[in-house]
């Protein structure tokens, strides 16, 4: 390809987004009216944008300011033709926002795509709406002139490998003075779409609340406008149904779900805005975006300004909807927004009142805020981690896997359940609740009936991090610092065995064995069965989170402590050796116990062959007769 900008060129398709038409084209979904309700809702975004780089440029909108969404059926060419005269794309735009998908979890997109039974709903939820066109159409032409230039281009493609982008001719160019035209070559089996009946129910049921109007063009070339193109926020909640509020959700978020809970309300007083806020039911594909980057839409006077406000913490960033203000000026730009005194009391507003409605939906209806804690529990403790303010509300909304069931429990009921004397709560953290279950670390909780929740977020391991406490019980790590249980009774009062009365020594000799292998050794108030475990120093990390800090090379070196049950047999074959000077079985012993314990918080040993040899050598010993 050469850089002449004046004949026809051929581009090949980013790779995702040729393997994305080629679900597309070869699409098995049922329902594919999805096509329409996104590349409406591109032309609204088009008109949305034009509008507002015209508060500063007006002569874009000269002569041509009513924005306008046109759908246009040709029954004999079967082509349907949908036009917008909002902002346009220049020649690099259409290459770039046509051929490839500038997002991050692609990949992961892609694969739910394959597996999913509803891929439609995965389609809308990252935003990649124009290729479900493919769907319906074998072949797609888009014209386009952005506003304010004198070039008007032309983009076709097949839904091959690529596809081509030319200077539009004179008739083409005619035809659209600014924005953008796409023309839908129909296969055979989407013929229905030729239909003004059926296509006006698809926009109503999908688009009915996109702010401009979306006209219906007949084969006389007369115009009917099909949806009601209001603001739905601005609307009093008592004109406003439960349809409503579910396809105005799947217009604003891009969805195919219902929302799990809907804020609808206007504040009046020192500022005025209206909010009409979404909690999805099902985590949106970007959830997971670095950039943590919020998806609540800023309007001002109904004029759409950005998507990128940051109206909301980034731990609530899954909430989608709008905030429609009265009092911002319109051509507040991104530096503006960052320090006006209006937009931040907007946003502590807004965080106060989605947490107060969540507190409020776990007290009423704890179904419904299951589900919703069951897809965003996660992104919700990070702010346990960034939001001093609000972290008591926070850790009252926290749902945890325990011992005590395979149900989540709050800590209210956590604290509810405290045994005699018990004045802590214990949590244990690391990669699974199954794996947890099983750790040696729980043996003397689980004695006496203690309950310990099972952090298994990644993100639990640095909220932990600092001091937390809930109804004035500090949150205590059971792989971290001391522990003592010993003023809460055991369940079974024949459990308990003296402990050994050479202690001292036997904690000396193993730490003289290990060396600095280990940053201390100590007798265990923790295990009951097993015969060892690794904890970190109260002073030091957690051990979860300097594993994972380790694995990004970012952790600290400390050496763990070793604990020891002095009630366990190998304890006392290590005991035994000492006192019969064998000091390499000693260490060998120690050395074994110290691999063991790595083994049992789910890590390597450090020697792999030799953990092998002295296991070997131990096991041998005792099939001697």
């Amino acid at each position: 390809m050469n850089g002449d900008t004046t004949t026809t060129q051929t581009h090949q398709f980013q790779a995702e987004v040729a393997e994305l038409l080629n679900l597309m084209v070869h699409s098995v979904y049922s329902e594919t009216d999805v096509f329409l309700r996104e590349l409406i809702s591109n032309a609204s975004d088009a008109c949305d944008k034009v509008r507002y780089e015209a508060i500063a440029r007006p002569e874009l909108l000269a002569g041509d300011d009513k924005l306008v969404i046109r759908i246009r059926p040709d029954t004999a060419a079967k082509t349907l033709m949908i036009t917008d005269n909002g902002i346009g794309m220049d020649r690099q735009e259409l290459i770039d926002n046509l051929g490839t998908l500038a997002r991050s979890g692609t990949k992961a997109f892609l694969q739910g795509l394959k597996e999913a039974k509803d891929g439609l709903g995965l389609i809308g939820q990252f935003g990649v709406g124009f290729y479900s066109a493919f769907m319906v159409a074998d072949r797609i032409e888009v014209t386009s002139r952005r506003a304010g230039t004198a070039e008007a281009w032309v983009w076709r493609s097949e839904g091959g490998a690529g596809f081509e982008v030319a200077p539009a001719n004179e008739e083409q160019a005619k035809c659209v003075p600014r924005g953008t035209e796409i023309v839908l070559h129909l296969k055979e089996d989407a013929a229905r779409y030729l239909q003004p009946f059926e296509l006006e129910r698809v926009i109503r049921t999908y688009s009915d609340h996109i702010l401009f109007p979306i006209e219906l063009v007949d084969d006389k070339d007369a115009a009917r406008q099909v949806n009601a193109a209001s603001a739905l926020w601005q609307r009093a909640k008592s004109e406003v149904t439960a349809d409503d509020y579910k396809q105005a959700y799947r217009s604003i978020a891009m969805a195919f779900d219902e929302p799990a809970l809907t804020l609808h309300y206007k504040v009046e007083g020192r500022q005025s805005y209206a909010v009409l806020l979404f909690v999805p039911s099902t985590p949106p594909f970007d959830l997971a975006d670095p950039a943590r980057k919020g998806r609540v839409k800023l309007y001002v006077r109904r004029v759409y300004i950005t998507d990128d406000a940051d109206l909301l913490p980034a731990y609530l960033r899954f909430v989608r909807g709008v905030v429609d203000s009265e009092d911002l000026p319109l051509n507040i730009s991104r530096e503006m927004l960052q320090n006006n005194p209006q937009v931040k009391q907007i946003r502590s507003g807004l965080a106060s009142r989605v947490i107060g409605e969540l507190e409020s939906t776990a007290g009423k209806e704890p179904e419904t805020y299951a589900r919703i804690w069951s897809a965003f529990g996660p992104v919700l403790k990070e702010g346990l981690y960034e939001d001093h303010e609000r972290r008591s509300q926070l850790l009252a909304l926290a749902r945890f896997s325990s011992t005590a069931g395979d149900k989540p429990r709050s800590l209210k009921e956590y604290v509810a359940d405290l045994k005699p004397n018990q004045t802590e709560i214990y949590y244990l953290a690391g990669e699974s609740a199954e794996r947890l279950r099983s750790n040696p670390k729980l043996e003397a909780a689980r004695a006496r009936g203690i309950e310990v929740l099972l952090l298994t977020d990644p993100i639990d391991a640095f909220w932990t991090m600092m001091p937390q406490e809930f109804e004035g019980k500090p949150l205590k790590s059971l792989s971290q610092g001391d522990v003592d249980f010993g003023s809460i009774p055991l369940l079974n009062k024949d459990e308990e065995k003296a402990p050994s009365a050479d202690e001292v020594e036997i904690v000396k000799a193993a730490k003289e064995a290990l060396g600095d292998k280990v940053a201390e050794v100590r007798a265990s108030q923790r295990l009951t069965e097993s015969a060892a475990c690794l904890v970190a120093s109260a002073q030091g990390r957690d051990r979860e989170l300097e594993r994972l800090l380790a694995r990004q090379n970012r952790g600290s070196g400390a050496k763990p402590i070793l604990e020891l049950n002095m009630r366990h047999e190998l304890v006392k074959a290590l005991d035994a050796a000492r006192i019969a000077d064998r000091k390499e079985e000693v260490g060998d012993i120690a050395s074994l116990l110290l691999d063991q314990a790595y083994i049992l918080d789910g890590e390597v040993p450090a020697d792999p062959a030799a953990f092998t040899r002295r296991l070997n050598a131990l096991v041998v010993r005792g099939l001697r007769p």
